[in-house]
């Protein structure tokens, strides 16, 4: 397996299952509802406001793959759409998916020599660390989406 089919693995399994902390994405949102996703605990982000969040630079990095500038701002990343119905839900989290599956062939198709190439711009580095920030950024926010939905669930 190259490296650019490694990287892509270890993609999918953040999002779709088989990494080594046994939990991914995918899992961790199938038994939510929308009333459960929108529902925020304390003053921290809602499962559906981190899920558009972590979407939003997939989607970003996934047009720079296609060929396109790099067009996202942190200031827009939480801009979630309303959610008032479960239809609401299943829309963001069936476009979350494609999108993931998307990038994920994207990095496959990456010859490996593109790794190490700038990003859009130099100040962002080379395609390497953009691709790995974008499944640390996944791990990290998963972790809280773990943790909101073990508080939602105990409130219950």
């Amino acid at each position: 397996m190259n490296l650019t089919a490694q990287i892509a693995k270890h993609f999918r399994e953040a999002w779709f299952g088989g990494n080594w902390t046994s939990v991914n994405l995918k899992e961790t949102l199938a038994d939510l509802t929308w009333q459960q996703a929108t529902t925020q605990v304390y003053s921290l982000n809602t499962i559906a406001a981190l899920v558009y969040h972590i979407n939003y630079f997939v989607d970003a990095v996934v047009k720079v793959l296609q060929g396109e500038p790099l067009n996202a701002h942190d200031k827009y990343s939480f801009d979630l759409p309303p959610i008032l119905s479960q239809q609401d839900w299943e829309i963001l989290l069936d476009k979350t998916w494609a999108d993931a599956e998307n990038f994920a062939g994207l990095i496959e198709q990456l010859p490996e020599s593109k790794l190490w190439e700038d990003f859009s711009d130099k100040k962002y580095g080379n395609y390497y660390r953009n691709i790995h920030g974008i499944i640390e950024h996944t791990h990290y926010h998963l972790g809280q989406i773990v943790l909101v939905k073990k508080i939602l669930l105990q409130a219950a």
